[in-house]
């Protein structure tokens, strides 16, 4: 079997990095000089408005190895760059990056994989013999969730799937033993890694069908291109037991549903073009979907209110609540980014809250710029700043839930009250470009 080449998806990646340092240049030019006149003419500017130097007291010791602080991880988010290929760490509280993998080379960076039970994070990764072309290897990188040092690398068939997204790429299945990675060269497949025993177990063809969805310690779902859902279950070694298709319930053509799906239990969410959501349970013998209901009324679609975005949903499991970005545009406006997140009640199939999109081009450029948040620069900024909107979310799942948005172009993310939906801080200095958000 020949070796799959990298051509085309570096090729894509070229693209991708133009695309967002131009895009960058530009907000930097315009935002720059609106920040040097509001320096010069402010009324009674402070000193605070103005960076100052760190002082030699407060440097950082030399020789010192940190590791991720331990505590709560309930607010914590992986946050990934597709151009810096790598996946940094963050504190939802106080806003501190707490640490960083790799995500290697590919289209964009691949997603980490957290397992908490086992201390441990992972991350599929590829490399060609020659740098960039030559013959290719893929592996699942297993770091330590403590110090980020790498604990294993486990040999897998060089096939996995790489998108710009980089969503349902792989799942680590319920209970921790099993890791399932897609595979796309270009049939589909899954790959499945013992995670005890740090093995590759064997290959499952998946022909037509795509993504992980885990649904149960030995059971993940897939969608297929022929609107179906397939559920494949595994053996207590890891290999295949059976696969089972659903009835078809979308149609691929004239209304296709998003990758961006959502989990409660095991039933995962799905939203379509053009706003209808198609609930699937994957608890039984075979996928079984419901009626789907819509995201919108007639009135507003008429005034052309639609899904959009990358990782465009969120859900609450305790409380049902569900987050998804809308914008107003038309037909294959699916990935433009939102300015506002409808909030529904699942349970109910109803909307009861708007929360306005949080402005991340502020928090990208605020510490470029060298300004303060209580200075008089950072109001006129948020006076003339527009806000470009958000791609993909995500909520946390305790008591007192945050939501993450971030915007595919911009290096900062917004975290937001889940609950009222008050923009509470940004993570700053996030990367240059990037759509996943993952929670561990």
């Amino acid at each position: 079997m020949p070796k799959p080449r990298g051509d085309v998806a570096l090729s894509r990646r070229s693209e991708t990095v133009c695309t967002v340092m131009l895009r960058l240049g530009r907000y930097a030019i315009a935002i720059g000089w609106i920040a040097g006149v509001a320096e010069v003419f402010a009324p009674g500017a402070r000193a605070s408005d103005v960076p100052q130097a760190a002082s030699s007291d407060s440097a950082e010791p030399w020789g010192q190895i940190a590791k991720v602080p331990g505590g709560s991880v309930d607010h914590r988010v992986w946050v990934h760059d597709r151009v810096l290929q790598h996946s940094l760490l963050f504190d939802g509280d106080t806003g501190e990056m707490l640490g960083a993998v790799d995500g290697a080379s590919g289209v964009g960076a691949r997603p980490s994989y957290p397992a908490r039970g086992r201390g441990e994070v992972y991350v599929v990764e590829t490399y060609y013999s020659r740098g960039l072309r030559g013959e290719r290897h893929d592996q699942l990188a297993v770091y330590d969730a403590t110090t980020l040092d790498v604990k294993a690398e486990i040999e897998i068939p060089p096939t996995a799937a790489d998108t710009g997204m980089g969503i349902a790429l792989g799942a680590v299945l319920d209970g921790e033993r099993f890791f399932a990675a897609l595979n796309q060269s270009p049939g589909s497949s899954v790959s499945i890694v013992d995670l005890e025993t740090r093995t590759f177990v064997g290959e499952i063809v998946t022909g037509g069908c795509s993504m992980v969805y885990p649904v149960g310690p030995r059971r993940f779902g897939m969608l297929c291109g022929d609107g179906t859902a397939l559920l494949v279950e595994l053996d207590d070694e890891g290999r295949q037991k059976s696969v089972a298709s659903s009835e078809k319930f979308f149609d691929v053509v004239e209304d296709p549903v998003t990758v961006a799906g959502v989990r409660s239990g095991r039933t995962w969410s799905f939203a379509s073009f053009e706003g209808m959501l198609h609930e699937v349970d994957f608890s039984g013998a075979k996928p079984v979907a419901s009626e789907p209901w819509s995201l919108f009324t007639d009135a507003e679609r008429s005034e052309g209110w639609r899904v959009g975005g990358f990782q465009h949903l969120a859900l609450h499991g305790s409380t049902g609540r569900l987050y998804s970005i809308v914008h107003q545009g038309g037909a294959g406006s699916h990935k433009d980014a939102g300015p506002q997140i409808w909030v529904y009640d699942r349970e109910a199939r109803r909307r009861f809250d708007v929360i306005e999109a949080p402005n991340v081009l502020l928090g990208f450029l605020r510490p470029q710029i060298g300004v303060e948040r209580d200075g008089f620069t950072f109001e006129l900024l948020e006076w003339i700043v527009p806000a470009p909107g958000v791609h993909s979310i995500a909520v946390t799942q305790d008591a007192k839930p945050l939501l993450f948005a971030r915007n595919v172009d911009l290096g900062a993310v917004g975290v937001l009250d889940a609950r009222t939906g008050d923009h509470l801080r940004d993570l700053e200095e996030v990367g240059l470009s990037g759509t996943t958000l993952v929670l561990p």
